[in-house]
């Protein structure tokens, strides 16, 4: 039980990370459109994602509005 509180108090410190990458100043949904608009092996895989993510809050903020 002892051993596992550290794990327990770090969880929501990292779950609260910053948007901002601070090496590059770009948001973690800037840096994955670069990877996805790239010939990397993965990167059609990474622009689905990004897409249906997209696709997703477009529609969150569609339903928040009506």
């Amino acid at each position: 039980m002892i051993r596992r509180l550290p794990a327990v108090l770090l969880l929501p410190i990292l779950a609260c990370s910053s948007g901002t990458k601070a090496s590059t100043g770009r948001s973690q949904h800037e840096a994955d459109s670069v990877i996805a608009n790239s010939e990397a092996p993965g990167a059609a895989v990474a622009k689905k994602a990004l897409d249906a993510q997209d696709s997703a809050q477009a529609l969150d903020t569609v339903a928040a509005g009506q």
